[in-house]
């Protein structure tokens, strides 16, 4: 399935930059501008959306509304990363695109490659001027960190879109592993540390009835696909597993020295794969976790007959168990360190800045007065009384100001927030308005001790996260949010690594369910990447790699 959603995607893509050719006489001066029977500036703005949220009659929209004077017009989209992606494409493609892109990183944020095609063909309206006649928020972030300024500007000089900024300590090391300690405890098991106790602890886990109903009905390991870090968790007892500059897709590159190089072809790849398609045979991987969507783990994690969940490789345990379960299910979770493997290998994927991809794009559909107004919006997000409503809602709603003796995150800051736990819905825009969430700010927020509460979540994820940090190499990272292609190489790099990543994608989980021998099929699939254009893929990324080395775009 999501192989098909990339061919869809792809085939969008192309659709879209042959018709933003033909659009790139239009100016950065924009439409006309249209207006509301009230005078506030309409802007079609593009955005994902999940169930519970109601972006017409949500309470950021209404602060945004009333005090930039902006009527939005909403086109939304799914959470659902690969339905999200082929619907912005397609609108790009059709022609009637909107206003405003306003992205989340992990669903369907533009790439660097989509970025400069559509900034060079006239749809993504550059920002730079905009950003220092309007938005001061913004150009201080611009003008004091090297590295968001690396990443927001193109080649050319402009900046035809911004990414978040979400300096998230968890986030950084985002191939966790959750296990089930009460069951570990239960049947006298320690916490795993290499893949050989972790098969143990799985098979204890399917034939040893840990949660006691005397029914064989726990999952001894199990993802989502729009979640998992389930390949990349076990891969990196074999070899380092690399983190994607874009959220939620993998990447395909490491370095060797200088030298750019792909891991997806070694031995120690073949070897980790081999590991992950024995757990598959045995049945200690469920066979859902390659197609299930977030709300069916959600329903396995909340069985309300037993808790059948043994191990979960995603970010976070919210994923998949509800906090603050009444029946205290979700204190049972635990995250296990990086395993260590039959070579002495030990990594964890490393990603930095935590968000990534282009979230926030004005296009030439919008009028002047749009482009000025949704800039000064994003440049309220970027203070921290902008975002602490708009990521959190309004104050004595979402949030409220600290009192005589609450704790901050990090002890030594001064606490500025306390998120209200289990808020009410649709009063936030979340995800949406991380755009300077640095580590200073995620610090300073108030939070309990006590860290299997969902007051202490952030806790719990903090102290989790210090047993991956050290584990990674970053003598391998390759710093791909950084780096920006060569422009007259952006189509061919895009479609390349779509087409790689399809590649990759669909064989792993061949050979990982057994469609595939690892034995016979290696070699083909070896051969097949070069024909699918993994030699070019690498020289157009060590051409940039070095272009940054020297310290030019």
């Amino acid at each position: 399935m999501r192989s098909s959603v990339s061919k869809v995607v792809a085939l969008a893509a192309a659709g879209a930059l042959a018709l933003a050719a033909c659009s790139s006489n239009k100016t950065s001066k924009g439409a006309a501008n249209e207006t509301s029977a009230d005078g506030k500036v309409i802007i079609d703005t593009f955005t994902p959306a999940d169930q519970s949220t109601n972006l017409n009659t949500n309470a950021v929209t209404k602060i945004m509304s009333d005090k930039f004077k902006i009527q939005f017009r909403w086109q939304t989209t799914t959470y659902d990363a690969g339905p999200a992606k082929e619907k912005r494409q397609i609108a790009l493609a059709s022609g009637d695109y909107p206003d405003l892109f306003f992205l989340i990183p992990w669903i369907d944020a533009f790439t660097q490659a989509e970025v400069l095609k559509l900034g060079q063909q006239g749809v993504a309206v550059p920002l730079e001027k905009l950003i220092k006649d309007n938005a001061p928020n913004i150009q201080k972030v611009l003008d004091t960190n090297k590295e968001y300024k690396e990443m927001a500007t193109a080649p050319d000089g402009h900046i035809y879109a911004l990414p978040e900024w979400a300096d998230c300590f968890h986030c950084t090391y985002p191939d966790k592993l959750w296990i089930n300690s009460t069951w570990l405890k239960k049947l006298g098991l320690q916490v795993p540390k290499t893949t050989d106790d972790l098969r143990k602890v799985l098979e204890a886990f399917k034939t040893k009835d840990p949660n006691g109903n005397g029914k064989a009905d726990e999952i001894p390991m199990t993802t989502d696909v729009q979640d998992s870090s389930l390949i990349a968790y076990l891969m990196n007892a074999f070899a380092y597993d690399p983190v994607g500059a874009n959220n939620g897709v993998r990447s395909l590159l490491t370095l060797n020295g200088d030298k750019v190089v792909t891991p997806v072809t070694s031995d120690a790849w073949k070897e980790g794969l081999k590991y992950i398609h024995g757990l598959y045979k045995d049945g200690l991987i469920d066979q859902a976790a390659f197609t299930q969507n977030a709300q069916a783990l959600q329903a396995q994690g909340n069985n309300p007959k037993a808790v059948v969940l043994g191990s979960v490789p995603v970010l976070w345990p919210g994923i998949f168990v509800q906090l603050d379960s009444k029946d205290g299910r979700d204190k049972q979770y635990d995250a296990v360190p990086p395993l260590t493997g039959p070579e002495g290998k030990s990594y964890t994927g490393y990603n930095h800045p935590t968000s990534t991809g282009y979230t926030f794009m004005l296009t030439n559909k919008a009028s002047k007065e749009a482009q000025v107004a949704a800039i000064k919006m994003l440049d309220y997000i970027f203070s921290d009384q902008g975002q602490m409503i708009a990521t959190m809602g309004p104050e004595g709603v979402g949030w409220n100001k600290p009192k005589v003796g609450d704790v901050a995150l990090d002890a030594s800051t001064k606490p500025l927030y306390n998120p209200v736990q289990n808020p009410p819905k649709n009063i936030n825009w979340g995800a949406l308005a991380q755009y300077n969430n640095t580590l200073a700010y995620r610090n300073a927020q108030v939070v309990p001790k006590d860290i299997y509460t969902g007051a202490g979540l952030e806790r719990r994820l903090f102290e989790a996260t210090k047993q991956y940090q050290g584990h990674e190499d970053k003598s391998q990272w390759f710093p791909q949010a950084f780096m920006w292609p060569d422009p007259s190489l952006s189509g061919e790099l895009a479609t390349l690594q779509t087409n790689l990543n399809t590649y990759v994608n669909q064989n792993q989980l061949a050979f990982i369910t057994g469609s595939k021998s690892l034995d016979t099929d290696w070699d083909a699939y070896v051969k097949g990447l070069d024909s699918t254009g993994m030699p070019r893929y690498l020289q157009i990324n060590q051409q940039a790699y070095d272009k940054y080395k020297s310290g030019s775009k």
